[in-house]
């Protein structure tokens, strides 16, 4: 028996007893059929009660750790621990997976929750951020992630009576989170005054936004919305563990053993402690509660589940019982009866009965449990502890019969003799005692000798001997009862075992992998009779070995269920069941054991699904399968094939961005301006691909070599290019309707393309999902959806919609390689795959898979597969083997197999009528429908080739690798090469032929005919023909594999050079030998013939020298020598008496011939010495054609055309490339074409400069490239024109470099405005108030005195209690464009500023909002479809910036994106049918991403350029046509599937006025008809573009930078707005309105009076142009009469800090660094003056009387100005740093001047102008940012920047600082956010930011301030205690500097800093 297959015989998963409660709730329920459903260990459990049955999910590989059952009560979800957790949605009747969701959480899956219609499903992962995730659980697909929350979440739920909310809570949170598109946002619970701050453990929910929330504590919080509203306190003494809801009400369950049931509006029912039950006991914790009607479901954390019935609460019924928390380890089978006894680490002993599956006794010790044993008749049970004793209990009722200790550690084994005399106990003190039974356990002897602690025992059949394993590996013998080792071989050898539970010995070699370490399995038992043995491992797999097993790495049959540790298995003592125990799991698991031969499904009647079995020979056993067939050497070496690549092309653009840097300042040569296309392909690729060749819809070829996709038309011989492809193609499938093909490649990061054959269009591209390359695609039958197979070491399986671009499923194929993946037509999830070895059959289930491995049975023996196809029939299946038999499957399981071929079977191909198949045996042949019979065969011969057949056929009976039947004819691919026809009647056609594999490097043209020589490492040499025919003439096999070749000028001989340094002359027609030599060692890199007679023929070799040979006298007559390194290239002089020559040293030498002497020339010389090729890459001459840094990529081979003008090169990245000859100067531009995958290795010319011909290297492909000649106009550039990019720059523009160098991160939130130092107020420690307490003086005066100011009819609001937003002064133009939009028909216009969206209304002027942002919005965008009418979207800035979709109307959110870009997102547009978004971020990759914003699903993404991109645009007709400008580019864009394809715009000459045009900064989009594009350029141009190429340049449409372009949907027309200076002319003008080509304008006027106007929006409707200015002005302009409208006015760019208010009228005052002051009506809502003052201005105030305005300026000066006339009437400057505010004292007598340098100074007002300075205040530690004046103007308070109230006297400036004075004083206003009235302003938050301002209302007693959050808050007066309740109110986006109330505090006025508006706020 020492074979090692697997055994005959089976185990079926029967019972298991236990149930999780430990670190885990709420996982108990009923399902729709009243069966209770929960988990225990990796099993999901359904258990009927009243049948007394259970069924098991065995989806799961470790511990499920989370339950949710689905509303409709059959579907269940399961969550699980791991590295890679994922989750199974299960249906509870049939326990079959229905979908797997995966990749997207780590470590595991702590809470599940499903919402109210079921649709979706809440995860939350138990990494450090806690992540939540909401799945559209049916397709596995992630709807919205978010970081939960930093510490951990415990519970988490939908909200069932409102739509789209998600309560989360745990360790001190609660969240409430709402989900709109894909991103979550939360608000915190807040829990103010209600209750304190605790843990929430779990959570339901009641109408009316109420959720009811179980604490740490055991009180239940009651929220309304998100704040708390109630507690409701003691609703148990301690933590409440689960809440459940139900129609009745509420059930509750606690840590203190209690549940109590509640009605719905949370008022107590009952209470039931189950602690007092009978069946109870103290410390019971409830984990779970389940109330349904009458009954309750409990689940303990003792593992028990508990059914209550209500009408007799005090009677639970036990359900379900297990060990407790801690290992399980001890394990008996009685010897006798149907018992098994268990100890674990809770301390209990219990005795279960295996047939009625329930537990019989149980009993409870003083120590933790470890080993337990029965004695010989069952009446005995021993435990052995932890602590070294051990007890022996009777075993009917468990009571002691005696205890001993003789060790100090833990007995981890023992075993009674069998014939009851002794018990051994093998303890961790490396002993064994053994103890007499009939005397009492007296110890009679001990076994010393392990070095180790004991692991197992086994007596002898005889109890004479023992037998030990330690933890060190040995195992020793022992005679008994004395305990003498036994060494000698033939002793050990004679005894019979009673048992066998060792680990070790040679019986059980075969239960180890080979090298592996002998720690891993922790038990095993054999049974004699079934020659069979268990295992358990530490992997939680139950395996099933032959007994005895000799050989290490036998095959077994594995069972899954337990989650880690297996830590003990037994046969029961009839042998009828297998027992096994979990460690951490701490279940006992009961499988029914099986024998061979008894068929396993009758017995058991049900399928092997439920119970955890895994097939025989299953993966992890295949070791070395002595009954596999030999592989075919084919298979082997495709086996071992390997894609990695050293550089991958996706690496070429990091490469070029290193690079980028080195060129500046030169200038590049230019790039030819002929071009080459390329037109026949000579290859198929066939020696690693197959099923690589289909007919088209057409009845065209389509297949692909090097990486090129090609379709071929039969009819004309002519050849059509897929070339989006950047490395080899590996795999080609064609969809159901033969219209679309898809294509997978090599690659890092590899791509699939799915194009159309008719116009080789990509229709879609699919990345990121696999590794190294994709080696296999299929089609579904219904052509929806595909899959594909990745080379990684998993070898993934991915399926897609591949039209959307989004992946639905993923899973781990095989470890071996997968050769092909097939769809059965017939059923959409279903799949099979074959490769290595193996047959899997998949079924697909949401976002993974189920599979099964094919059962050979005893039918045949596993073989690899090569080919699978389906017949008529939906469960049968066909595979081809690598031992040429045709395997027949019916659903999983081989029912026969057909031998069709010698070797293997590669190809195969099913249609209605029958099969067709390929072999290596070089036959085709044709079957009937069920291959019964072969019908016909197709041997490949030359004499079956067909009449005048194209091509010359290498070897006959080539090996097939495809084959296709249609249009009448079998096509077939070759491992040679050969795409070839065979029609029906037998003869052959040749359409096509390459190389074979390996690496072409010989190439030469004939001198004089259209013809081309190569040779091949394939030891071959063939002759071309470069005509029409495009064919291979001749073919010759060679001795060896040859490198070069060349023809001799006459064209009659050929030279050819070898690889093992030999060369040859063969005739030039039939190839036949003529001459051969054999000289050097090393390969023969070049032979070149000397022109004109040809009389001398150089060889060079890899030698380093270079020979010359007479061809005439044949024989050497010369060597050059000289050269360092070996030899690459050479090259003749016209005359013949020159050559020159390249070295791998990058050396350029030059040798006279014949003799071979070295000469030296100048580089002059060089170039002009005529040479007669040139195919060197090296020199002065060749210098343009090296990339920077390209010792990455070599350049092979270069070819100069005949009439020297173009230097054609090859090089490693597969480009072709043409220069301009001499490509002097570094880094010549150039024209590149792809087609090749990675080595080009050589490039020729041919004679008459028609053609170019260039050979791959690896790729075996011989691709020839038509030239267009000068003055053939028709392709100018390649296709692939990449070089024209980074062409010099022109001009220069402040605004646009403005904008573009713009950086965000720094504007984001919380970066101080104003860096100050100190310890923040709410940080400082309090100076007590020694003041007495009663004094005898008057009442204290007040704090700040009331404003006595005469408010008119109104009175002021006696309280501010709350702010509404009414006006915004401000317009984002100063850096944003396209932002300011009419909207319903021009009635409204919307626009934004700050962090707000304003709609504003035309006619009223009336402002609404939208304040969803958290930070400044830069762009906005209205979807202009119908049916999405008023539909908004606007982008902000911040680390994961947020783009909002919302209703302009409503202003409800309607979607949020995030994710993908960072920084920002800087563009954002609606597509033509308004459900696509396209945005574009301000990250370093300036990405691009296109989004359906309903979903919130992102389509696809990429790099969008390398420097910042402006605008992106869709076309207003299209979904997927797009384009983005920016910095020097314009790309077209093109979303297919899940990726986007960019064409860059090509510059042309040929176009009107081109001429010269060179690649500008690009800022605005506009566009026509029929695929034109125009492009605003920053010199004022416009450029228009055909598709991607320059058709005509619009010349001066401004004269300085077209910022903005806006197409008019209706009738065509193009408004720009630009850059220009105010002039006079009618035709310029900074708006102009176009026609729809943009030929003719009309020019508008603005008249503002600015010298420049900068317009950065323009939009029009209905005859009006509404224009956004950089000066944040709105204009609207009538297209009539150009009359113009001021709309929206607001500072230009620069922060705002001076904000005053009037003393007495609805006025206010601003100042900012634009260097304006201007006033406002508060009440009218406009400006009504604009002073320029000349520089920054950073301070303003009114003087009490309202007359006189001062203004501090940003360099040191202040001014004072006549409110009257607004003119200056005196002026100082003694400072030089910002005047940061000013204060005018009550009485007028004073001015108080604060300065930035820490002063402040007092100037006497009563002097007149000449403000004399009368004093100053000193020893000011920081700058000043606030001064306050009090009521009798004696005193100053000062804020400064260390955080500082300072107090002085006025005008002398002595400071103040005597308490007693300080409290009399009552101040005439408050603006300081310092001192202790005010310490509750500081949030929480305020390390990294700062309260900038603050305002007191006139009563004094309301208070605002303004913070670099953004927030403006209102408080009330005073507020000395820390963090003081408030309301905060959002719009602004960073930071607000400054807020001030109106005089009769009817508004608040707050001002932006870097946001540049000025907020207007009514107070109520």
């Amino acid at each position: 028996m020492a074979d090692k297959t697997a055994p005959g015989s089976a185990l079926r998963l029967e019972w298991v007893y236990g149930y999780r409660g430990h670190q885990c709730r709420n996982n108990l329920y009923y399902t729709a059929s009243k069966d209770v459903v929960y988990f225990v260990a990796g099993v999901g459990v359904v258990y009927n009660v009243r049948e007394h049955s259970q069924k098991f999910f065995l989806g799961h590989d470790d511990d499920i750790v989370s339950l949710a059952l689905h509303p409709e009560k059959t579907l269940v979800a399961t969550g699980q621990v791991g590295k890679e957790p994922y989750i199974c949605v299960w249906d509870s009747y049939n326990v079959e997976t229905v979908s797997i969701l995966k990749d997207a959480h780590t470590h595991g899956i702590a809470v599940l929750a499903f919402s109210k219609d079921g649709t979706q499903l809440v995860s939350v992962g138990m990494d450090t951020s806690n992540i939540i995730n909401v799945w559209d659980w049916k397709k596995g697909r992630v709807l919205a992630t978010v970081k939960g929350h930093s510490d951990r979440i415990f519970d988490c739920q939908f909200n069932p009576h409102k739509e789209h909310t998600i309560v989360s809570c745990g360790v001190k949170h609660i969240k409430f989170w709402s989900l709109s598109g894909n991103s979550l946002s939360a608000k915190k619970g807040v829990f103010g005054k209600a209750g304190e701050i605790q843990t929430m453990l779990c959570l339901t929910f009641g109408p009316n936004d109420i959720t009811y929330s179980g604490t740490l504590s055991g009180d239940v919080y009651v929220w309304a919305g998100n704040n708390l509203q109630r507690v409701i306190q003691n609703a148990h003494g301690s933590g409440i563990y689960t809440i459940d809801a139900c129609d009745e009400g509420f059930a509750t369950g606690s840590r203190d053993s209690c549940i109590r049931l509640w009605d719905t509006d949370f008022k107590p029912v009952t209470k039931i402690n189950l602690a007092e039950t009978k069946e109870g006991y103290p410390g019971l914790t409830v984990r779970s509660v389940h109330w349904r009607g009458d009954r309750v479901l409990v689940g303990t954390q003792d593992s028990e589940v508990m059914e209550i019935f209500l009408r007799e609460k005090d009677k639970p019924r036990i359900l379900v019982q297990g060990h407790a928390e801690g290992e399980l380890w001890s394990l008996a089978v009685h010897p006798k009866r149907p018992f098994i006894a268990t100890g674990s680490d809770d301390t209990s002993v219990r005795i279960w009965n295996t047939e009625e599956k329930k537990l019989v006794i149980h009993t409870k010790m003083e120590n933790s449990v470890r080993s337990v044993a029965f004695n010989s008749d069952g009446s005995a049970l021993a435990a052995g502890m932890s602590d070294g004793s051990f007890t022996v209990l009777k075993a009917k009722d468990l009571s002691e019969v005696i205890h001993i200790k003789d060790r100090k550690e833990v007995i981890h084994e023992m075993k009674y003799s069998p014939d009851g005399n002794y018990l051994a106990v093998g303890s961790n003190d490396n002993y064994v005692d053994i103890y007499a039974v009939t005397q009492r356990y007296k110890k009679v002897g001990q076994c010393a000798g392990s070095s180790s602690f004991i692991t197992h025992l086994d007596w002898s059949e005889d109890s004479k001997y023992l037998q030990t394993n330690s933890g060190a590996a040995e195992r020793l013998f022992f005679r008994m009862p004395a305990g003498k080792q036994v060494t000698q071989r033939d002793e050990v050898r004679s005894i019979r075992w009673a048992t066998w539970t060792s680990v070790l010995g040679p019986e059980a070699s075969g239960i180890w992998p080979k090298y592996s370490d002998t720690n891993d399995v922790n038990a095993v038992d054999a049974h004699f009779g079934s020659e069979v043995m268990v295992t358990g491992d530490d992997f939680g797999l139950v395996k099933m070995f032959r007994f005895p097993s000799l050989k290490k790495g036998a095959k077994f049959r594995k069972y899954v269920g337990h989650s880690a540790h297996v830590t003990n298995v037994r046969f029961s003592h009839d042998h009828r069941h297998v027992i096994s125990t979990g460690g951490g799991d701490h279940a006992v698991f009961q499988w029914r054991f099986i024998p061979e031969g008894v068929n396993a499904q009758d017995e058991s009647g049900d399928t092997g699904h439920y119970t955890g079995y895994v097939d025989s020979n299953s993966e992890d056993s295949d070791s070395d399968l002595s009954d596999v067939a030999e592989l075919d050497s084919d298979i082997e070496k495709e086996k071992e094939i390997d894609y990695d690549r050293p550089v991958y092309k996706e690496d070429l653009t990091r490469l070029k961005r290193q690079k980028k840097e080195g060129n500046s300042g030169q200038k590049r040569q230019k790039a030819p301006s002929q071009g080459i296309r390329m037109e026949f392909v000579h290859g198929y690729r066939g020696y690693d691909c197959r099923n690589n060749l289909f007919y088209t819809q057409a009845g065209e070829v389509v297949y692909h070599v090097a990486a090129t996709g090609i379709v071929y038309n039969r009819d004309t011989h002519t050849q059509r290019f897929y070339l989006e492809h950047t490395d080899d193609i590996l795999c080609l499938c064609i969809h159901p309707l033969k219209d679309i093909v898809a294509t997978g490649q090599v690659g890092r990061d590899p791509t699939i393309h799915i194009w159309e054959a008719e116009t080789t269009k990509s229709q879609a591209i699919l990345k990121g999902q696999h590794m190294r390359g994709v080696c296999a695609v299929d089609f579904s039958g219904d052509g929806k959806k595909l899959a594909s197979v990745g080379l990684d070491d998993n070898h993934c399986i991915v399926v897609w919609d591949w039209r959307k671009g989004e992946k639905l499923a993923t899973t781990r194929g095989h470890k071996d390689k997968i050769f092909v993946i097939k769809w059965n037509p017939h059923n959409l999830d279903k799949l099979v795959t074959v490769g290595m070895k193996h047959i899997k059959f998949w079924n697909q289930t949401g976002g993974g898979f189920t599979s099964k491995r094919g059962t050979f049975g005893n039918v045949g023996k596993p073989d690899t597969m090569m080919c699978v196809s389906y017949s008529r029939s939906p469960e049968m299946t066909y595979s081809g083997g690598a031992t040429g038999s045709i395997y027949v499957w019916q659903d999983v399981t081989l029912i026969r197999t057909v031998s069709a071929h010698q070797g293997p079977c590669f190809a195969m191909h099913s249609l209605d009528k029958g099969f067709v198949t390929g072999g290596k045996d070089g036959v085709v042949s044709l079957w009937d429908e069920s291959i019964e019979r072969c019908l016909k065969s197709y041997p490949i011969r030359r004499t079956s080739l067909a009449q005048g057949t194209r091509g010359v056929l290498l070897d006959d009976n080539p090996s097939i690798r495809s084959v296709i039947l249609g249009h009448g004819h079998i096509l077939a691919g070759t491992k040679n090469g050969e795409v070839m026809e065979i029609e029906k009647s037998g003869p052959v056609r040749i359409l096509v032929q390459g190389h074979m594999e390996t690496e072409i490097w010989g190439l030469a043209t004939h001198p004089s005919k259209s013809i081309c020589a190569t040779v091949s490492d394939d030891e071959t040499v063939r002759l071309w023909d470069l005509g029409p025919d495009h064919k291979m003439l001749n073919v010759r096999r060679l001795k060896g594999g040859a490198r070069c070749c060349d023809f001799s000028p006459d064209g009659k001989a050929l030279a050819v050079g070898f690889k093992d340094g030999s060369f040859s002359v063969v005739n030039g027609d039939t190839l036949d030998d003529i001459a051969g030599f054999h000289h050097r060692k090393e390969e023969i890199s070049d032979v070149k013939f000397s022109p004109n007679s040809g009389k001398y023929l150089a060889v060079a070799s890899h030698d380093n020298y270079i020979d010359i040979y007479s061809v005439l006298n044949t024989k050497r007559v010369g060597t050059c020598k000289g050269s360092s390194s070996y030899v690459t290239h050479t090259d003749w002089d016209v005359n013949g008496k020159l050559l020159m020559m390249n070295s791998g040293a990058k050396e350029q030498l030059f040798f006279e011939a014949p003799r071979g002497k070295r000469q030296a020339l100048r580089n002059a010389q060089i170039e002009s010495q005529g040479w007669a090729t040139w195919t060197c890459v090296l020199g002065h001459t060749c210098t343009g054609i090296w990339p920077s840094k390209s010792d990455v990529t070599d350049v092979n081979a270069s070819s100069l055309s005949h009439d020297k003008t173009i230097l054609a090169t090859g090089d490693d990245f597969g480009y072709v490339k043409l220069f301009h000859w001499p490509a002097s100067g570094k880094n010549a531009k150039f024209k590149k074409y792809v087609g090749h995958s990675a080595h080009v290795t050589n490039v020729r010319w041919t004679y008459d400069d028609k053609a170019l011909v260039s050979v791959g290297g690896a790729d075996t492909a011989l691709m020839v490239w038509s030239h267009d000649m000068p003055g053939t106009r028709d392709n100018v550039h390649g296709e692939s024109d990449d070089s024209d990019t980074d062409s010099e720059e022109d001009g220069y523009d402040s605004d646009v470099q403005r904008e573009t160098t713009i950086d965000y991160a720094s504007k984001t939130y919380t970066n101080p405005l104003r860096e100050k130092t100190g310890v923040k107020p709410d940080q400082q420690t309090m100076q007590e108030d020694d003041t007495p307490s009663v004094s005898r003086g008057g009442p204290k005066p007040p704090k700040v005195k009331k404003a006595d100011a005469d408010t008119g009819k109104k009175k002021r609001p006696s309280q501010v209690e709350d702010l509404s937003l009414r006006h915004i002064h401000g317009y984002r133009g100063f850096d944003c464009r396209n932002n300011l939009l009419y909207l319903n028909d021009g009635a409204d216009i919307i626009y934004h500023a700050a962090g707000a969206c304003i709609v504003q209304n035309i006619a009223s002027g009336t402002q609404s909002f939208y304040l969803e942002h958290t930070d400044d919005i830069i762009c906005l965008t209205v979807n202009q479809h119908p049916k999405h009418k008023n539909v908004v979207a606007s982008g902000q800035i911040g680390a994961t910036p947020a783009v909002n979709v919302w209703d302009a109307t409503t202003k409800q959110t309607l979607s949020i994106i995030k994710g993908f870009h960072t920084k920002g997102v800087c563009s954002v547009n609606f597509s033509a049918t308004g459900k696509l978004l396209l945005t574009v971020g301000i990250d370093d990759n300036h990405s691009v991403a296109v989004w359906r914003w309903q979903q919130g699903t992102k389509v696809a993404g990429s790099i969008g350029h390398s420097k910042r991109i402006f605008i992106g645009e869709f076309r207003p007709d299209s979904d997927s046509d797009f384009v983005t400008v920016g910095v020097k580019h314009v790309k077209f864009w093109t979303v297919a599937g899940g990726e986007l394809i960019a064409k860059r715009g090509l510059m042309n000459t040929a176009g009107q006025n081109t001429q010269d045009v060179k690649m500008q900064t690009m800022l605005s989009i506009a566009f026509g008809s029929n695929d034109t594009t125009f492009t605003g350029a920053m010199s004022g141009d416009v450029y228009v573009w055909k598709q991607n190429i320059l058709a005509r340049v619009v010349s001066r449409a401004h004269n300085d930078a077209v910022f903005t372009l806006y197409t008019t949907l209706k009738d065509g027309l193009i408004v720009s707005g630009g850059k220009e200076k105010e002039s006079k002319s009618k035709d310029s003008g900074p708006v102009k309105l176009w026609d729809q080509e943009m030929k003719r304008c009309r020019a508008f006027q603005l008249g503002t009076g600015n010298t420049m106007d900068v317009i950065k929006s323009v939009c029009r409707c209905k005859g009006k142009i509404l224009v956004g200015t950089k000066d944040s002005e709105v204009i609207e302009i009538g297209e009539k009469n150009g009359q113009v409208t001021m709309l929206v006015q607001g500072h230009g760019e620069g922060e705002i800090w001076g904000l005053a208010t009037h003393p007495s009228k609805e006025l206010f005052a601003s100042a900012s660094d634009d260097g304006t002051i201007r006033i406002w009506d508060a009440q009218k809502m406009v400006m009504t003056t604009k002073v320029s003052m000349g520089s920054s201005a950073r301070s303003i105030i009114y003087s009490p009387d309202g007359e006189t305005l001062a203004v501090g300026l940003k360099n040191g000066e202040f001014c004072l100005l006549a409110v009257g006339t607004m003119k200056v009437w005196a002026k100082k400057r003694e400072r030089n740093k910002a005047i940061t505010d000013l204060r005018f004292s009550p009485n007028a007598q004073y001015i108080a001047v604060g300065s930035e340098d820490g002063c402040v100074d007092f100037y006497d007002m009563t002097q007149g102008p000449s403000l004399n300075r009368v004093g100053f205040c000193r020893g000011i530690p920081s700058f000043v940012f606030q001064l306050d004046f009090s009521a009798n103007s004696k005193y100053i308070q000062v804020g400064t920047g260390s955080y500082k109230r300072l107090l002085y006297e006025v005008p002398g400036g002595k400071p103040v600082t005597d308490t007693a004075t300080i409290d009399k004083i009552t101040w005439a206003t408050w603006t300081s956010v310092l001192g202790s009235e005010v310490v509750g302003i500081w949030p929480r938050s305020s390390q990294s930011a700062d309260v900038n301002c603050a305002a007191l209302t006139g009563n004094a007693n309301s208070l605002a301030t303004g913070d670099d959050f953004g927030f403006v808050k209102l408080f009330r007066f005073p507020c000395p205690d820390k963090y003081a309740p408030h309301k905060k109110y959002v719009g602004h986006s960073a930071h607000v500097t400054n807020v001030r109330f109106t005089y009769d505090d009817r508004h608040l006025i707050s001002a932006g800093g870097d946001d540049c508006c000025l907020f207007v706020w009514k107070c109520t």
